[in-house]
């Protein structure tokens, strides 16, 4: 069954990484456009600046400014209804990067664009820590007969370190901390799995000293079937919300990942989910294929994240 839901906005060129605003509006990115896009309650857009490539994540850190992961961009598939979907990597993808941008005057500046020498291949999804830095997923790229194997970094957000954290992973996307802060979620898009790490300080993983990932973190849960699982965002209960592709629905998996209740809607990419409005029990989805933003209520309020609600 669909989930009630009101929608805010269409025409959106493959929406993702919304971030609900202090004053009602959801800046979110769209891949497509390779802009970061601010869409205002009544449903209208504006463009907060074009940043190239493809923008593929954002969140709130310091000064106001949004960062942004990058995954430099695709060769975009259009079905004949007009729905988008992303291909492989495109002859002009020059690699991927973190960006920063000033919401006010749509200036920006790229904060990292490699670790250690080897550049970043598809930053993918980004939450920040009370410390003044954040985790980011890279996703990879894939062309058409191979494709680069996942990493989670740490960085700080002023651009003085970087670290590479985890790898390898399966095409790792969302990410996001517990409302503790000492554990941090990643799910891989091709498996489904919901991964976590304990954290022993910020941007320290425990047991790091391992080879691989499950060596690090432990599965949460997985989802059976065809499905995939995208961006995620936390709630204040602490329970991990999962945009979940194939299914075209968000997740709400409980911590101990023994429930999982599924919200589902009208387009089998729903890529990212955020909350917002009042006591923050908005959560805003974006649709990507059909290209719209829209809002449903959810059972609980939403995690307050760094440098936005608090």
């Amino acid at each position: 069954m669909t989930t009630p839901f009101k929608e805010i906005t269409s025409g959106l060129k493959f929406p993702e990484g919304p971030v609900a605003m202090p004053d009602g509006s959801v800046i979110l990115v769209e891949i497509a456009r390779e802009t970061l896009t601010r869409v205002t309650p009544d449903g209208k857009q504006h463009i907060v600046a074009k940043l190239g490539g493809g923008p593929n994540g954002a969140a709130m850190g310091p000064g106001g400014k949004i960062y942004v992961t990058n995954n430099g961009g695709f060769n975009w598939i259009e079905r004949p209804d007009g729905r988008l979907f992303p291909g492989t990597q495109p002859a002009s993808y020059k690699g991927g990067s973190i960006q920063v941008v000033d919401p006010e005057t749509g200036k920006f500046e790229t904060l990292y664009d490699s670790c250690d020498g080897r550049k970043l291949n598809g930053p993918n999804d980004l939450v920040f820590d009370d410390a003044g830095g954040f985790w980011f997923t890279d996703l990879g790229k894939t062309r058409e007969y191979d494709n680069d194997r996942g990493a989670v970094y740490y960085a700080k957000a002023d651009g003085s370190k970087i670290e590479q954290k985890v790898f390898p992973l399966e095409r790792p996307n969302g990410c996001g901390l517990s409302p503790d802060g000492k554990t941090l979620y990643v799910v891989e898009t091709p498996t489904a799995r919901l991964w976590a790490f304990d954290l022993s300080a910020p941007g320290i993983i425990k047991d790091a000293n391992g080879a691989y990932r499950g060596e690090k973190g432990r599965v949460v849960a997985g989802l059976g079937g065809y499905q995939m699982f995208d961006s995620l965002a936390v709630d204040s209960a602490g329970h991990i919300c999962v945009a979940t592709l194939i299914t075209g629905a968000v997740s709400d998996i409980s911590p101990d990942g023994q429930s999982v209740t599924q919200y589902k809607f009208p387009d089998a990419m729903v890529t990212n989910v955020c909350f917002g409005g009042k006591d923050l029990r908005t959560a805003y989805a974006t649709l990507s294929m059909t290209g719209k933003l829209v809002s449903f209520e959810w059972p609980r309020p939403g995690l307050k994240l760094e440098y936005l609600n608090k």
